[in-house]
């Protein structure tokens, strides 16, 4: 019985790669910058590329949330606090 070794997956990323992706990611400023450059920067790896995309894509819709979430509450803390000062 002949054994075929499968050739490797040109995609496959191991799972400390993966770990130290979400590491780099997670950090301010440079994690950003990362992420733009495995999604644009013209990465031949389409897995991390898409990894990227998801995860920009991610943080701008937890940037949009979090401003309704501030305008909203804000906007309720300041009328609330309007007629409660005591001169």
């Amino acid at each position: 019985m002949e054994v075929y070794n499968q050739p490797e997956q040109p995609n496959y990323i191991s799972p400390k790669k993966w770990a130290l992706y979400v590491f780099v990611a997670g950090l301010p400023f440079i994690g950003i910058i990362m992420l733009l450059v495995w999604a644009f920067g013209g990465d031949l790896n389409h897995t991390r590329r898409n990894w990227a995309k998801g995860m920009l894509l991610l943080y701008v819709i937890l940037i949009i949330l979090s401003i309704i979430f501030f305008v909203f509450l804000g906007g309720v803390a300041l009328l609330s606090g309007i007629g409660s000062q005591n001169y």
